[in-house]
C-alpha cells in the first residue's frame, strides 16, 4: 500500500501524533520493563528528566509536570519508597526541601537513555528522524514560543 493509499495519510494531526506517541512509548517502557525496571511507569521517567539536572521542590516539580502539589507529593512518596529520589534540606534553608535523584535512578537514566537510543536507531531504518525533529521543533515554537509548556503526563 502506498502512503498516498493509506488512510493515515487523511487522519488528522493531532491522532497521529497520539499514535505514534503511544506506539513508540509502548515499546520503549516493554524494553524498560525487560530491562529490570517493572517497578517504574512512564510518569516516573518524566519525574526524573525533570529533576536529573539539579533537583527540585515539590512545587518546582509540580509546575515543571503541569500536576497538581498533591500529585507531584504522591508520586515523590512513591519514588521514593522505590528507592529513586531523596528529600533534603533546601540548600537556601527554611522549610522546603529539595528532591534529587538517588544513584539508582541514575543508573536507571543511563539504562532508559541506552533503550531509547537503540529503538530511534531501529527506527531511523523506515523514518527520516532528522526532518521529523526538525518539523515537530517548528510546530512546538509556532505554537509556543520560546515558553515550552510542561509534558503534562497523561498517559
Amino acid at each position: 500500500m502506498s502512503v498516498t493509499d493509506d488512510p493515515l495519510a487523511r487522519t488528522e494531526l493531532t491522532f497521529l501524533l497520539g499514535m505514534g506517541f503511544q506506539l513508540v512509548l509502548r515499546e520503549f517502557v516493554t524494553r524498560v520493563e525487560a530491562a529490570g525496571y517493572e517497578d517504574l511507569r512512564p510518569i516516573h521517567g518524566a519525574v526524573f528528566q525533570a529533576l536529573k539536572a539539579s533537583g527540585a521542590t515539590g512545587t518546582e516539580l509540580a509546575d515543571r509536570l503541569g500536576v497538581t502539589k498533591q500529585a507531584a507529593g504522591q508520586i515523590v512518596d512513591e519514588l521514593e519508597e522505590k528507592g529513586y529520589v531523596t528529600r533534603k534540606p533546601h540548600p537556601e534553608g527554611g522549610r522546603r526541601k529539595l528532591v534529587v535523584l538517588t544513584d539508582k535512578a541514575f543508573r536507571h537514566l543511563t539504562v532508559a537513555g541506552r533503550i531509547l537510543h537503540e529503538l530511534e536507531a531501529e527506527l531511523a531504518e523506515q523514518v527520516d528522524f532528522p526532518g521529523l525533529r526538525s518539523e515537530l521543533t517548528k510546530l512546538i515554537r509556532t505554537m509556543a514560543g520560546p515558553n515550552l509548556p510542561a509534558l503534562r503526563p497523561i498517559w
